[in-house]
Order: structure tokens, then C-alpha cells, then sequence
């Protein structure tokens, strides 16, 4: 399973092929606004020479950008970046890339909107469908969560965990297509939230097990209310946070 935003956002960046290098570095420029919604990216020529590769690799950079919503090449006009409800948000590096640049509280609170319309019917779903392997994976990773020693880092991976072994326990394969937006959704919840030393996720453990009892149990409402309530919990994270941020000093 590839961690990307739950390590440094950065990762594997040095060691990519000329085309994927040029993709990061000009969707990171596009999401940061250095290429506006509207504008005209720089033509091939000037491109290729910037980032020192071949027209061939150029073109295929612009159709993996075209391809994730984010520019339209038109005749006689150029490589227009579009509009922002144009791109594909479920993309991996579309969504890794709002990272990189810092993502705000509305980005924060659009992906557990995502998270309360989906993940909950997921939680429903392996109440029904669930096999036993899957039973024992879940049991497990809400026990690690229990674990002591938990840094920021550990604790938000074994709740990726624990989220994507629900989806895959559904057994519907587009559940485990929204992995990207968990682990953005979790990420930043994380970062931005009260170590796990503190009072902040001491209940993790104990709000994740009553998922894992209702999908034990064949309850699917009891599953779907107890996802939506661990979803909840960290959307108000998230909000405390950043009410914190903007409070000024007495």
C-alpha cells in the first residue's frame, strides 16, 4: 500500500521517470496557482527547455494532466488550465498536490463530507458481506490502535488501516477506489490535531472497536451509526483545530 501524503508528500519524487517528474512539478504549480484557473501554460518549446526533457515526454505530461481534468490543449489558442471543479479529486496526486501547498480547512472538511456519504453505507455493507478473514483483520487493527508507544505518524497509519480493511470487508471494489481520500481525510486530521499522547484520540481504540462489534455482529444499522460517528469525531478535530489557530491571544 502506497502512504504517500502519511510520509512526507514527497516521496519517491528523486528516483521518478523524466515524465512523472515533469507531472508532479507542473500539477503542484497548477494547484498552487503559479498557473492560474484560465491561463495559458508556456508553450512546448520553452517546457522542454525548463525541464530539460524531449517534446515526446512533454506530450505525454500534458495528456496525464489533461487526463486528471486539469488543462484542455486547444488549436491555435494553447494548454488552458481549467476550471477547478473540472478535475478529478479522486485522484491520488491531484489530492496529494493540495498537500504540498497546504491544505485549508474548507479542503479538510469537503473530504469527510465525502467520508459521511460513503463510508458509513460501507460500514453497513460488511456487516452483511464480511468473511471471517476479514473479521480478524478488523479485530486486529482496532486492537493495535489500542498499542502503546503510538507516535502521530503510527497512529494515523493503523487507522488508514483499519478504514480501508472496512472498505475492502464490503467487497464492492469502488469502496477501495476512495482510499486516497481517507488517507488525505486522516492526514490532515492528524497533523493538525492533538498528539496522540494527549487527550486528544485516547478514545480511537474503543470508537473503532464498536465498528468492528457491529460487523461482527450482522448489525448494519449499528455499523453504519458507529463509522458516522467516528467520522464525525474527527471532522470536529478538525474544526477545534483550526478554531485554535485563528483565536488571538488575550
Amino acid at each position: 500500500m502506497r502512504n504517500r501524503m502519511l510520509e512526507t508528500g514527497k516521496l519517491g519524487r528523486r528516483s521518478r521517470t523524466s515524465h512523472a517528474q515533469v507531472v508532479d512539478e507542473l500539477g503542484r504549480a497548477i494547484v498552487a496557482g503559479t498557473y492560474a484557473v484560465g491561463s495559458i501554460l508556456p508553450g512546448d518549446a520553452e517546457l522542454a527547455q525548463r525541464f530539460k526533457v524531449s517534446r515526446t515526454v512533454l506530450r505525454e505530461t500534458m495528456k496525464t494532466l489533461a487526463a486528471k481534468g486539469m488543462i484542455v490543449a486547444k488549436a491555435r489558442v494553447g494548454t488552458r488550465v481549467t476550471e477547478k471543479n473540472q478535475w478529478n479529486m479522486f485522484d491520488s496526486e491531484v489530492i496529494a498536490w493540495h498537500f504540498d501547498n497546504g491544505v485549508s480547512e474548507e479542503f479538510l472538511l469537503q473530504l469527510y463530507d465525502i467520508r459521511l456519504a460513503v463510508e458509513p453505507f460501507a460500514a453497513g455493507l460488511a456487516a452483511e458481506r464480511a468473511r471471517a478473514g476479514d473479521l480478524e483483520r478488523l479485530n486486529s487493527l482496532a486492537l493495535e490502535m489500542a498499542a502503546p508507544g503510538h507516535t502521530t505518524e503510527s497512529l494515523a497509519l493503523a487507522d488508514l488501516q483499519f478504514h480501508l480493511a472496512v472498505a475492502d470487508a464490503a467487497h464492492n471494489p469502488f469502496m477501495h477506489t476512495l482510499g486516497s481520500l481517507i488517507e488525505a481525510a486522516l492526514v490532515g486530521m492528524f497533523r493538525i490535531s492533538t498528539p496522540p499522547s494527549q487527550n486528544g484520540f485516547s478514545n480511537i481504540a474503543e470508537t473503532h472497536m464498536r465498528i468492528v462489534n457491529a460487523i461482527v455482529s450482522g448489525d448494519v444499522p449499528a455499523a453504519r451509526a458507529a463509522m458516522e460517528a467516528v467520522i464525525v469525531e474527527g471532522r470536529d478535530h478538525v474544526r477545534e483545530a483550526f478554531a485554535g489557530m485563528t483565536k488571538v491571544p488575550a
